[in-house]
Parts: C-alpha cells; structure tokens; sequence
C-alpha cells in the first residue's frame, strides 16, 4: 500500500443510516464513507442488499459488484417487518445525521419510516431519497435501473454512431452519477445545518440526474432548435479537426483519442517533424475552414492515420502529447489495472477481505494534501451487528444475544 494513503476524517462523527441497495444510493453513502462518515447499511437478515448476489439464491458468491459500492461500511442486519426490528431502527434514526433510502415508490412509507416519521423522531436529521423518476413525473410509480435512466434521460440518443442506433454508454452513468449528486448535496445540507440546526428532506430522480449530464447536448438543442444528434467518437457539430478516435498499428485493439479545440489557431498534426512528413507543406490540415468544415475534417484524419498507423497508441500518445495536443490512449480495464502509477498514487487500492480473495479495485478519485483515503473492506453480511448496536444504542452483549433469539437482527 503506497505511503500517501490515510483515513479521511471530514465526516468523523457523522452518523448515516443507509438503507440503499444494487449501486445509486450505495455509490452516495459510499462517497460519505471515504470521507470518514460512520456508515451502518441496514440489510435483510436472510439476504441483504440485492447486490450481494448476481445469482439468485446465492449471496457473497459474486463479490466484486458488492465489494466496489460497499467500502468503508458496515452491516447489520434487522428485521424491518418486526415491531421491535422497527423500533430499533428508529432508535438508530434518533442518533443519525443521514439517512438515505432508494427503495421502490411506497416502499420506505409502507415500512412506516416516512420523511414525516422520520421527521419527528429526529427534526435535524437529512433525509435522502433515490427514486428512477421525480415526483410530478407522469412514470413516478415506475421502477428504473441505470439502463432504464439513461434511456430516458438522453445518453442513449447521444451514443452511439450517427446512422447507428442509439446505445447505452459503456459506464453506469445513471446509478453511480446520480449517487455523486446526491453526496454532495447531503455535504451541502450538512454544512448548513450547523447554522439553523434544521434538517432537510433530499430528493433526486435517476433520469433527472441524467438530464443534468446532458447540459452540452441541451446547449446544442437551443443552438440547434433540434435533437442533438449521435456522432460516434466525435462531437457532433464540432469541427475542430483532429477530434475523435483514429486506427493505430495494431488497429484492431488500438486506438488514440484526438481532440483539437482551438479552431482559430494554426497547429501542428503530431511532433512537428514527423507530422512534415505525413502533410507536407499544405496547411489546409492544420487550419479547418469554416466554409468547408466536414472535407476539412475528412482531409485531416485521413493524414492523422496515416501517420497514426506507424506507431502503438501510448507511443503516438506521447508524441503528440509532448506537442502539445490533446490526445488519450484508449486503455481497457486490463491496461488500466496493469498501470503500477495508479497504486503509487492510491488511485487505485486493494481491497483485503475476510472471506473473499484480495480484490484491486478504484478508490475515491481525489487527494487531500497529497493523500488518497484508504480503502476499507466491504462489510459480510451483518459483520457488524453487535458492534453498531452498542456502539450507537448502547446495547450490552445479553440484550444483542435476546434480539437475535428472537429473529429481530
């Protein structure tokens, strides 16, 4: 484990009672939980969260997806449907600061735990709702997963090829996306309720967190007056050349992303020396022209790959970075999990398990002083019963040994 990793302590003592499942609200109160916030998950004594298990009927057998949004917390396990399950929760709420939930429509107020329940055991509390469509919304009964949010909050229709169909973009925009926004506006809520000592009810839909990722393609739609289109690799409208992805020498699993942004400005197509030799004296490559922007664009990728061709992607991505272009290797999972500089750095850690095999896995992207937070082994499930409910409700060993006799945790 590199030298610059340490326990983030901004959220020491706050208190989160987290009933999210699957990735939406786990990826939020996981973002809490790097940050040094003391997360409980409270999970179903027979299960627990859906996405302990991608198989049915065989939990912790496919850990990875668990392991990746449940980091730095902890489990326990209660019965929500008993009377005494009920309350004991409820005493936890009285304690919380947070509490987030991201079940299907209904569901939290059918468990008796609405924002008004809520509310009036504990008036300072935050209280955080994940739905797939915001209240008002003519589908706000509907389930949705990340898929189902991309699609109707636009990702879909921007992905993919122009004459292709729409696609669903490689990463899970939807779930993970609408976590962060959520995170940071429970971090917002905290930080006013030092002031005025109020909680704050907390709402956000999937497909509306989507909306907000699409502001550039909603920009092109009031520039337009139409549908902002799919443009594959590229950005559709823009014609800055060179932008998009080009075929390397080993085309068919590599590639190298370009993107020119200053239109206005003469530059070169790779290192000015070996550029020379691909275009020659014609400077048509180097400046696109307004009055003909898409032969432009054609004109300079065809020389981008000739010369693109010659070379491997991370040796033509050093190139012509060092010229001072944008450009990105486009690396898979593999390569990126080869890259020593990310466990150098924390950006990448390995997670030890007491079950499971040691698992290296992304930690929270941002440094603080130089540091990355450690990461900290996702919780089996109710690991830590006995602890969170003498840690929290003061419990003692013979009153946690009753309530499991009687099925309550």
């Amino acid at each position: 484990m590199p030298a610059s990793v340490c326990d983030f302590t901004f959220l020491q003592g706050v208190k989160v009672v987290d009933f999210t499942q699957f990735e939406a609200g786990p990826s939020c109160t996981e973002a809490l939980g790097w940050l040094g916030a003391d997360v409980v998950k409270i999970e179903n004594p027979k299960m627990g969260d859906p996405g302990r298990r991608l198989r049915p009927g065989q939990p912790d057998k496919d850990p990875y997806y668990f392991h990746v949004f449940n980091a730095n917390k902890k489990s326990i396990t209660v019965n929500l449907k008993s009377p005494k399950g009920l309350d004991l929760v409820k005493d936890m709420i009285r304690k919380a600061d947070v509490m987030i939930e991201n079940f299907a429509p209904g569901a939290i107020e059918r468990l008796g735990l609405s924002y008004d329940v809520v509310k009036a055991i504990n008036p300072g509390i935050i209280y955080a709702q994940v739905k797939g469509f915001g209240e008002g919304s003519p589908f706000e009964q509907y389930l949705a997963f990340d898929m189902i949010a991309q699609a109707c909050g636009g990702t879909f229709s921007v992905t993919g090829d122009k004459n292709g169909p729409p696609t669903r973009p490689g990463i899970s925009l939807g779930d993970t996306g609408t976590g962060m926004v959520m995170a940071i506006t429970i971090l917002g809520a905290l930080y006013k309720r030092r002031e005025t000592g109020e909680g704050h009810r907390l709402q956000v839909a999937m497909q509306d967190a989507i909306m907000h990722y699409m502001r550039i393609n909603f920009a092109t739609q009031g520039l337009t007056g139409k549908a902002a289109e799919r443009g594959g690799s590229k950005v559709p409208g823009v014609s800055n050349a060179p932008m998009g992805a080009v075929s390397l020498r080993a085309w068919r699993a590599e590639r190298l992303c370009l993107h020119h942004d200053q239109p206005s400005e003469p530059g070169p197509l790779g290192p000015p020396a070996e550029a020379d030799r691909s275009a020659g004296s014609d400077r048509r490559q180097a400046l696109p022209d307004p009055r003909r922007p898409r032969r432009a664009e054609a004109e300079v990728d065809e020389v981008i790959s000739a010369w693109t061709r010659t070379h491997t992607k991370l040796d033509a991505m050093k190139l012509v970075g060092e010229a001072g272009i944008p450009a990105g290797a486009v690396l898979d999972t593999d390569e990126l999990n080869k890259d020593v500089t990310f466990e150098q750095r924390g950006i990448m850690q390995t997670m030890i398990h007491p079950v499971h095999r040691p698992f290296k896995m992304p930690a929270w992207p941002v440094r603080v002083d130089g540091k990355a937070t450690r990461v900290k082994s996702s919780p089996m499930l109710g690991e830590h019963t006995d602890q969170v409910l003498s840690d929290w409700l003061g419990l003692n060993a013979p009153a946690v040994a009753e309530l499991k006799s009687e099925g309550v945790v």
